[in-house]
């Protein structure tokens, strides 16, 4: 594996507020790197480093051998932020081909290569179309299509699912999967179970530290809780109990599910269980992953 990010001692601050403190990592090509840490821990002060725009204070920081902002970053690098938005003026075709004349293309490439990148994320039909007709998860999926116009070797995401419903956030998950092999993505969010799901690596920062940079760690026995609303405890049992890949189903508290599993024969249980919900027109409050990453994290954190 080829490196793409090295940090030596990276550290930024506004005024006397210390925002990052001398921070030391090496990422590699390949998985998804997960950035995460509470509010104020300095995760997009150090996405705003990475893209160039800001400059750190101490420290040294390459991105393929290069400071970030750097002319022979063009195109290799890209970012999504949180609250990215779409002019709602113009169809998607022509604000994607706009971005794509952005960095160099002619206009015949980019609209090319908008049509390939809303392949990419479903969105084929939507050409025309301005972003007043599109859901809210269906501009999120466009601002993704953005942040991999030209095909980029590294993608910035902060808060990729943000403000999702299931199965929009279940549909960015897989649009990042399926481009791994393409691309690197670095992953900001507060969403454990996503990261857990997409991540190689985490880093976790805390008060402008790097707490830890670690492997994420997946068992072989997978956990899932569903909270139903006024369920048939024993025909949800039932139903459960005969899916493929699952060891136990327990209903611990009232409307409460635990579902364990083994993540090689139902690696993608998550979208199986949703399928059910809808068949048996289950309405349900929550679905989340176990707690693996997130006590491996704060295990370590809180020793």
């Amino acid at each position: 594996m080829s490196t793409i990010i090295q940090a030596q001692q990276l550290s930024k601050s506004f005024g006397q507020h210390q925002v990052l403190t001398a921070l030391d990592f090496t990422i590699e090509a390949g998985e998804p790197i997960a950035l995460i840490g509470p509010n104020g821990a300095g995760k997009t002060t150090l996405f705003s480093i990475l893209c160039g725009f800001l400059a750190q204070d101490r420290g040294s920081i390459e991105i393929f051998g290069q400071k970030p902002g750097s002319d022979g970053l063009s195109g290799r690098v890209s970012a999504l932020p949180q609250d990215a938005m779409l002019d709602p003026n113009f169809s998607i075709g022509t604000q994607l081909t706009f971005y794509g004349q952005l960095q160099g293309m002619t206009k015949a490439t980019a609209v090319a290569e908008t049509r390939r990148v809303l392949a990419l994320v479903d969105l084929t039909d939507y050409f025309s179309q301005k972003a007043t007709v599109l859901s809210h998860g269906m501009r999120k999926r466009v601002a993704i299509a953005q942040a991999l116009l030209g095909q980029p070797e590294l993608v910035l995401l902060d808060e990729p699912t943000a403000g999702l419903d299931p199965v929009n956030a279940l549909q960015v998950r897989q649009i990042i999967a399926n481009l791994t092999s393409e691309a690197t993505f670095m992953i900001s969010s507060h969403n454990i179970f996503e990261l857990e799901r997409l991540c190689g690596t985490v880093l976790y920062l805390e008060h402008g530290k790097l707490v830890q940079q670690r492997s994420v760690q997946q068992g072989a026995v997978g956990y899932l809780s569903l909270q139903l609303e006024n369920a048939d405890a024993a025909l949800v049992l039932n139903v459960l109990r005969q899916l493929p890949g699952v060891n136990s189903v327990e209903n611990a508290q009232k409307n409460e599910f635990a579902i364990h599993y083994d993540r090689e024969l139902a690696p993608d249980l998550d979208m199986t269980l949703i399928g059910v919900l809808r068949a048996q027109g289950w309405q349900y409050r929550s679905l989340t992953q176990g707690r693996t990453l997130e006590q491996q994290l704060f295990a370590v954190a809180n020793g």
